[in-house]
């Protein structure tokens, strides 16, 4: 059985990749956007916590799967469970260029207008991967990597997936 976590920066196509494995293998697929932040404006994340008990209560509900995000604090909790880890470890123009290009992302904004007043924040963001030293740097997701010991595969550019 499947159990897959993919993490990376922001736009380096951990969702992308998360669909087309949801589609083509049946895998659950859960997106840790949905769970890490408390629905306030500015966003502000949850007690890991209360993280962890949604996280526990989706592979308890699936048998195969596959989780993605940029949270290696929250990866960390079900690290154990998994059967392999992919690193999208695209170059920052890449996941720049992806963001810019990214659809409309109902599950994490109200409108596509909401999503595009964000994307000069993201794209900072992005950009600040290499420099950060948090649970969602470049430092934390190759130290993560690095300390896997089972099945891992580190993804370097732009896959084509067949999202129809």
């Amino acid at each position: 059985m499947a159990k897959i976590l993919i993490f990376g920066n922001s736009g380096s196509g951990k969702s992308t990749l998360a669909q087309h494995l949801y589609k083509t293998q049946g895998l659950a697929h859960l997106d840790l956007d949905t769970l890490a932040w408390k629905p306030t404006s500015p966003p502000e994340r949850k007690p890991i916590n209360e993280s962890e008990e949604e996280i526990k209560a989706f592979i308890s509900s699936n048998d195969k799967w596959v989780i993605e995000g940029c949270y290696t604090d929250l990866l960390k909790i079900v690290v154990q469970q998994s059967t392999e880890i992919i690193f999208m470890n695209l170059p920052i123009e890449s996941c720049i260029s992806n963001a810019k290009a990214r659809p409309w992302e109902p599950h994490k904004y109200k409108t596509k207008q909401a999503q595009d007043d964000n994307l000069a924040m993201l794209i900072d963001w992005i950009g600040q991967y290499t420099e950060r030293n948090d649970t969602f740097s470049y430092a934390a997701h190759k130290q993560f990597y690095d300390s896997y010991h089972g099945y891992k595969k580190m993804i370097t550019q732009n896959v084509p997936t067949e999202t129809s």
